[in-house]
């Protein structure tokens, strides 16, 4: 092999263990979490951001040396961690999986937005202070940052396994994470322990922050997700509450991540991740270090059911609402207030899709923006490359989105709880990076522009009004769909799966069946939806339906009521168009949700309507 293919090579297993080196920390603090508290934390990436944003101010504002600077970023996350167990998850520890873990996510809702909102979401110039130069090994050339980094997260790892396995406190923590109950009879302060854990996993994240941003120079607000689903596939990798796990996970996904990025490009970075996170979770959960135990028994939403009933709401109410919907635009005349109200009833199609998946069946889905995407692309390329009438490319949109959508979901059937909820979302972002890369097809990062507008009976539709009652109309078919669905003995067999699987399988219910029907009626829905907007708006790329998108339709299912129809279109409604009123507010709509989320879990996990 010539020379300067293994100085490539080796500089390219030098960047892979560097920065796999950052994953580790980012993965130990997840394992730390889980170990202890049995909780996939998702607000731990966007302690990771902020982190990384007081090693900025620390070193380009203030010109700290790294010192300081990383005593300053342990202190404010420390402080960050203990304040988010404090009061965003320790009342939550006797209710169901589902509830902590949405407060977690509302937490990394709020966090990320007020970032941006004080540094505004552009991306921020990071310089290391440490010294340029270079030392050559064997052919490949080392910098400062790059033994820093290793030391640093060696040196973790070592202090680490020293204080678990020599330290009291150590020993508490382990018989914490092994059983909690116990311990805290044996005289454990077992919420001092929640805090203590949260306080280093959040310390490990922070500093793993700034040195991610003075490796790749810069720090930005939505740095904070990547950085999650990194840490997340390698702790799955290594073996979920293992930190030796985290430690190997970390340094595997980083290699693999650098190699698969010089022999493809740069735009697969984070398809390697996805797809390590999802083959793991099939394959093996446990990992490769992880304990062999068998997955949690109970769904991730069975019991997050309130004892108080459900508002039933009267036939002629719903009537009455439909036909106030329909005469609004005679009334209201403005063109912004009606396509707010457009965007609502897509929103609540995408609600819907979601209640019935997650609230209804017990599959917690946190990758539906998937299914919008696989619809919308699929309705606008049938019309665009092969003619078809937009009104049959709607509906073949929604089908092809159930079809491809279960067929990817299929491998996760088996997996229950939290596992559930990282494979979906996995799933999502599958799909986003396959709509990303696949040029030929859909035109890559920049999009698709140009798709026909909708029709109706051969006449194009592009007037505010009729674009307002068409997305009306469609809702309200989506809707009654979906009604008579959980009418029937369908609904009826979902809704026990969602209460007691085991039981459920015991009395002859083929679990995987019926979770495929859920999937493709969940798909249809979300599907018709993805592909209306595509041709209202005749332009979608990659980022059109984002991730933040299925946590915004999971948000108005939680504020609407579980498995509540009516809830679902009212959350929609609210959470679209409220933002909208109080227009000062609006740079400030994702930390309203997250602050929406978790006031919910913790006040009202019912909803305003109550879960069915």
């Amino acid at each position: 092999m010539p020379d300067f293919a293994l100085r490539t090579l080796g500089d390219q297993l030098i960047n892979g263990l560097v920065i796999g080196n950052v994953y580790a920390l980012i993965a130990i603090g997840l394992a730390l979490i889980f170990g202890v508290a049995n909780l996939i934390n998702f607000a731990h990436g966007s302690v990771y951001m902020v982190g990384a944003y007081v090693g900025w101010v620390a070193v380009m504002w203030l010109g700290w040396p790294l010192a300081p600077t990383f005593v300053a970023v342990a202190v404010v996350c420390a402080a960050l961690g203990v304040l988010i167990e404090r009061f965003g998850l320790r009342h939550l520890q006797s209710q169901a999986r589902i509830a902590p873990l949405l407060a977690t996510i509302g937490i990394s809702f709020a966090l990320d937005q007020l970032v941006q909102i004080i540094f505004s979401p552009n991306p921020q110039a990071f310089s290391s202070p440490l010294p340029a130069t270079r030392i050559a090994l064997g052919g490949v050339s080392i910098g400062a940052l790059d033994l820093l980094i290793a030391a640093i997260t060696f040196a973790v790892a070592a202090v680490l396994f020293g204080f678990l396995r020599f330290t009291r406190l150590g020993w508490a923590l382990r018989a914490t994470a092994q059983d909690r109950e116990a311990a805290q009879q044996m005289g454990v302060d077992v919420d001092g322990i929640n805090a203590l854990t949260f306080a280093v996993a959040s310390v490990l994240g922070g500093i793993g922050g700034v040195m991610i941003g003075m490796y790749f120079t810069s720090v930005y607000p939505t740095m904070s997700y990547g950085a999650m689903l990194k840490g997340f596939a390698a702790n799955l990798l290594g073996g979920l509450g293992s930190v030796p796990g985290a430690v190997v996970g970390g340094l595997l996904l980083g290699l693999i991540e650098t190699f698969g990025v010089a022999l493809l490009g740069s735009t697969y970075r984070n398809l390697f991740t996805f797809v390590i996170l999802i083959g793991v979770l099939v394959l093996r959960p446990t990992g490769l270090f992880g304990a062999r135990r068998a997955l949690p028994p109970e769904p991730l939403t069975g019991t997050f059911v309130a004892s108080s009933r459900p508002v039933r709401i009267p036939a002629w109410l719903v009537g009455a609402a439909l036909v106030a919907a329909i005469l609004l635009p005679f009334i209201a005349t403005d063109p912004y207030l009606l396509q707010i109200l457009t965007s609502a009833w897509l929103f609540g199609m995408l609600a819907l899709s979601i209640t019935l998946v997650t609230g209804a069946a017990g599959q917690m889905s946190l990758g539906q923006a998937g299914f919008l995407a696989i619809g919308g692309y699929a309705s606008a390329l049938l019309t665009m490359r092969l003619g078809l009438p937009v009104e049959a490319s709607l509906l073949l949109g929604a089908v092809l989105a159930a079809a491809l959508g279960t067929l990817l979901t299929w491998p996760v059937f088996r997996l229950r709880s939290q596992y559930v909820a990282l494979a979906t979302l996995g799933i999502g972002e599958v799909i986003n990076q396959i709509i990303l890369n696949w040029e030929d097809l859909t035109n890559g990062p920049l999009g698709l522009s140009n798709i026909p507008p909708l029709t109706f009976l051969g006449l194009p539709i592009t007037q505010n009004v009729p674009i307002y009652w068409a997305a009306l109309a469609v809702l309200a078919i989506a809707a009654l769909f979906q009604w008579r669905l959980m009418q029937s003995h369908l609904g009826r067999t979902w809704r026990a799966m969602r209460e007691d699987d085991v039981a459920a399988r015991a009395f002859g219910i083929s679990l995987n069946r019926y979770k495929a029907l859920a999937f493709i009626a969940s798909g249809l829905v979300a599907g018709l939806s993805g592909a209306f907007t595509a041709h209202m708006y005749s332009y979608i790329n990659n980022e059109t339906f984002a991730a933040t998108t299925s946590i915004l339709g999971l948000t108005m299912v939680i504020l609407g009521g579980m498995g509540n129809l009516a809830g679902a279109v009212v959350g929609a409604i609210a959470l679209t168009a409220l933002p909208e009123v109080f227009r000062p507010l609006a740079d400030a709509r994702y930390l309203i949700y997250g602050i929406v989320l978790l006031l919910l879990v913790r006040f009202r996990p019912q909803g305003l309507l109550g879960t069915v």
